[in-house]
C-alpha cells in the first residue's frame, strides 16, 4: 500500500508505517497545486496531512481511497468531494485533547498576569512592576465551557485545581453527565456568556456551530472577561470581537484564526493579532511532543486496519442512514452464484442495493444475507427466488423503520 504523508508527521508514525508493509512517500511540503501533482506522480492509495488543505482536485488527482488527518478536526478536508469519490476520510480524535487543555490554560494564565507583555517589556529594557502588578487570580473565579467534548473535559480537572468553578453547555451534556463531570450545566452558550468570567470554547466547526461566539454571545460576557479559542477561527466573529474588545473590555486568547496560512512559515496579516488585548499563538494547540506520538500511533492503527481488513477506524463520512427502505434477508446454502442470481434479479428490478452483509455459520454450509434496498422486490421476483434455486432456503422482505 502506497502513502503519500504531505504534512509534518513523526518519524515513529512513519516507521510505523513501514513496519506494516506500506511504502511511503514522506513529503511535508507539498500543498496547494504541488500537492496535486504529488498525488498525481506517486499515486497513493492514502493520503496523511495535518493542517495541508485537501482540495476536491488532489482527491481527483490520484487513487485515493483513504485519508487520514492526523488530529482531531477535519474542517480542512473537502469531505463532501471525498464523499462522491467513495474515498474514506478518517481523523485521530481525543489524541490532542490534553495538549490543546494546556495550551487554553496558557492562555488564560498569559491573559490574567499579562506574561508576554512583561517579556516585551523586560527585552526592552524597562521594570514596570507598577503596572504589570494588576491581576485578577484565578481561585474562586467561574469558567465557562462552550463545549463539553474530549478537550472541553480535560478543562475541567485543570479549573478545579485552581480552585475555579465551571459551568458548561455542549448539545450532548446531559444533566446526569453535568452532575457526573461536577459541572454546572447551563440551557445555552448565552446562559454560559453571562455568567463566566472567562469563557473557553471547545467545539468542532460545523454549519450550526460557525460564528456561535457573536456579537449576541459577546454582548452577554462580563466587562472584561477573558475569551478563550483554541477550537477553529470560524467559530468566533472576529469583527465583533474586536467591537467587544473596544467597547467593553474583552480579553481574548486566540490559537487560531479566521484566516490562517496554509504553510507553516508565511506572513500574517490578521489585523486582530496587533490588538493590545488579544494574545495570540500559532495554531499550536496540539503541538505537544506527547500529543504527536499518540496521533502518529491513532494513524498507524487507521492505516494498519484498512491495509488489513478494509475497515478504518475513526471514518466521519460515512452516512448515518442510508435510502433504504426494506431489508431483503437470504438464508441460503454458502455456494457459489447464489447471491450473484439474487443481485441479478434485483437488478432487473432496478431497486439499488444500500448495504449488504453476508454472515457465515460455523462449518460454512450456510450463511445468513443481509441486503438492505431503496424499494421492495416484487413478489414475482420473490417467488421466482425461491423456485429456482435451491440453494436459498428462505427468503424474505422487511421494512425498515
Amino acid at each position: 500500500m502506497k502513502i503519500l504523508i504531505a504534512d509534518k508527521f513523526e518519524e515513529s508514525g512513519r516507521i510505523g508505517l513501514r513496519t506494516i508493509g506500506c511504502e511511503i512517500s514522506f513529503q511535508p511540503d507539498l500543498k496547494d497545486d504541488a500537492l496535486v501533482e504529488g498525488i498525481a506522480k506517486d499515486q497513493p492509495d492514502v493520503l496523511i496531512v495535518r493542517g495541508t488543505k485537501v482540495t476536491e482536485p488532489m482527491l481527483a488527482a490520484g487513487p485515493l481511497k483513504l485519508v487520514v488527518r492526523a488530529g482531531a478536526g477535519y474542517n480542512t478536508i473537502d469531505v463532501a468531494a471525498a464523499s462522491r469519490r467513495g474515498i474514506y476520510v478518517a481523523n485521530c480524535p481525543g489524541k490532542n485533547s490534553i495538549a490543546v487543555a494546556e495550551l487554553a490554560f496558557a492562555l488564560i494564565l498569559a491573559l490574567d498576569r499579562r506574561v508576554a507583555d512583561n517579556v516585551i517589556a523586560l527585552r526592552a529594557g524597562q521594570w514596570n512592576k507598577k503596572e504589570f502588578s494588576k491581576a485578577r487570580g484565578l481561585f474562586g473565579r467561574t469558567l465557562g465551557l462552550v463545549g463539553v467534548g474530549k478537550i472541553g473535559q480535560e478543562m475541567i480537572p485543570r479549573a478545579k485545581a485552581f480552585g475555579m468553578n465551571i459551568v458548561a453547555w455542549s448539545r450532548s451534556l446531559t444533566p446526569e453527565k453535568a452532575e457526573t463531570l461536577g459541572v454546572e450545566r447551563k440551557d445555552s452558550p448565552l446562559d454560559v456568556a453571562r455568567v463566566a468570567d472567562i469563557v473557553s470554547v471547545h467545539v468542532a466547526l460545523k454549519p450550526d456551530t460557525k460564528l456561535v461566539i457573536n456579537s449576541e454571545f459577546l454582548g452577554a460576557m462580563k466587562e472584561g472577561a477573558y475569551l478563550i479559542n483554541t477550537s477553529r477561527g470560524e467559530v468566533v466573529d472576529q469583527g465583533a470581537l474586536v467591537a467587544a474588545i473596544h467597547s467593553k473590555g474583552i480579553r481574548a486568547g486566540l490559537d487560531v484564526f479566521a484566516t490562517e496560512p496554509t504553510s507553516g512559515v508565511a506572513e500574517f496579516t490578521d489585523a486582530i493579532a496587533n490588538e493590545a488585548n488579544v494574545y495570540g499563538t500559532h495554531h499550536i494547540g496540539a503541538s505537544t511532543d506527547q500529543a504527536q506520538e499518540a496521533i502518529a500511533d491513532e494513524t498507524v492503527r487507521i492505516v494498519k486496519s484498512f491495509k488489513e481488513t478494509g475497515q478504518v477506524p475513526n471514518v466521519v463520512n460515512l452516512a448515518a442512514r442510508t435510502p433504504a427502505t426494506h431489508r431483503l434477508v437470504v438464508r441460503h446454502h454458502d455456494r457459489p452464484g447464489v447471491l450473484a442470481q439474487v443481485l441479478d434479479a434485483i437488478k432487473a428490478e432496478s431497486i439499488n442495493v444500500q448495504e449488504m452483509e453476508n454472515i457465515v455459520f460455523e462449518g460454512a454450509e450456510a450463511a445468513v444475507a443481509r441486503i438492505n434496498l431503496d424499494r421492495a422486490p416484487s413478489n414475482a421476483t420473490l417467488d421466482q427466488l425461491r423456485a429456482g434455486n435451491e440453494d436459498i432456503m428462505e427468503i424474505n422482505v422487511l421494512a425498515i423503520s
